[in-house]
């Protein structure tokens, strides 16, 4: 009888530690971050100001959402709402090259539902954007005003027009773009940790080079820039956005035009600048030119001096922020080896993908290096 009766303890004894232990499993659970992308139910509504100043409400929790025009999937990506995305543009469908995102995430992307052609002037499609029944629609360039309260009006949703600014790289614009993307994702945290990473770099930059006397600092270029299109070595850009990061002397700024513009060679002859830097999506268009012109090119101080670098491009399907920002660094180690002799810029290029992607962004710089060259000398 006693055997019994202490058997039926340890048993019991046994029972009730299980049954500890499964509670305790089940409070750390509940207490974990959430790793799915399904938000909590709070049944909520919110008001944003969008870019062009609708106030929009929106219902919380959003689980669906899509973004269409030039560079919008980019900043939810950024905001790690690749999880939520209902439905894509067919653009984005197809693996594209320099456009981190797409390369990134290009296995999902591909498996979603089309929601319209895409590109930069394309028109929503109201019909297919209902069919996937997003909670929101964000967008970027394609709707102004009038047209954004149009198409929330056909298609019953809220839709949110964002913004890269005028220069679309380091801009309170994408700052605010972004910050409002968490706001409606539930993701402000994440949304604060990429704006201050973005400024925390440009703070950076500036420090680094802020000081340096005018007269110490070379002459530079960029040559061969893409916009709307593929351009050979006169295709450059005043205020170029790495070149201001770190103050550099762009020789395009004494044009006074801001943004894209078409030289003629005489004038690049004419600055002779001390750097150049050839963006390498059209690096082959440049080598052609030099094939069928060499002595204009050997007229060059730059190349007389081996000076030619190549700088992986940016501009695909509006701003690679990240890429921007890790060209900052490549431009700064080149112009200023004092000021920068502490950095790696192809460490810091993985490290800046990381940022912006987590750990999907581990492998994007080796990547680029392997489609477009890299950060290195350019030999012609």
């Amino acid at each position: 009888m006693l055997k019994s009766f202490k058997k039926l303890n340890v048993v019991v004894a046994i029972l009730l530690a299980i049954a500890i232990s499964l509670t305790a499993c089940n409070k750390a659970l509940q207490n974990s971050p959430q790793t799915s992308e399904t938000p909590k139910e709070t049944d909520k509504t919110i008001t944003v100001t969008d870019l062009v100043g609708r106030q929009v409400e929106v219902k919380t929790p959003v689980h669906k959402v899509v973004a269409i025009g030039p560079g919008t999937l980019r900043l939810v990506t950024y905001i790690d709402g690749i999880g939520r995305v209902a439905g894509v543009e067919n653009i984005d469908k197809i693996l594209t090259n320099g456009r981190t995102y797409n390369m990134i995430f290009q296995e999902k992307l591909a498996q979603l539902p089309t929601i319209g052609q895409g590109g930069p002037d394309s028109t929503p499609d109201a019909e297919k954007l209902v069919e996937v029944n997003p909670d929101v629609i964000f967008v970027i360039s394609l709707l102004d005003k009038a047209k954004a309260d149009n198409l929330q009006a056909k298609t019953g949703i809220p839709v949110i027009v964002l913004s890269y600014g005028k220069l679309g790289t380091f801009e309170e614009d994408v700052y605010t773009s972004l910050e409002i993307i968490g706001k409606i994702m539930g993701k402000e945290n994440r949304a604060k940790e990429v704006v201050d990473y973005i400024k925390g770099v440009q703070k950076e930059l500036q420090d680094r080079t802020k000081n340096i006397p005018e007269e110490k600092k070379p002459t530079v270029y960029i040559g061969a820039l893409g916009f709307k299109g593929a351009y050979g070595i006169e295709s450059t850009q005043g205020n170029y956005p790495p070149f201001m990061a770190v103050n550099a002397k762009n020789v395009a700024d004494t044009l006074g035009q801001k943004g894209s513009v078409m030289i003629e060679k005489e004038k690049l002859l004419a600055w002779n600048p001390d750097i150049i830097f050839i963006d390498e999506g059209n690096f082959n268009l440049v080598k052609q030119d030099y094939q069928k012109n060499p002595i204009f090119y050997k007229n060059l101080k730059a190349v007389k001096n081996d000076n030619v670098y190549g700088i992986l491009p940016y501009n695909q399907y509006n701003t690679n922020i990240d890429t921007a920002l890790a060209d900052s660094y490549w431009v700064g180690t080149v112009l200023y080896p004092e000021q920068f002799k502490d950095i790696d810029p192809v460490e810091k290029a993985k490290e800046i993908y990381t940022k912006f992607f987590r750990e999907a962004g581990k492998g994007v710089y080796d990547k680029m290096k392997e489609v477009y060259g890299g950060f290195e000398k350019i030999k012609f």
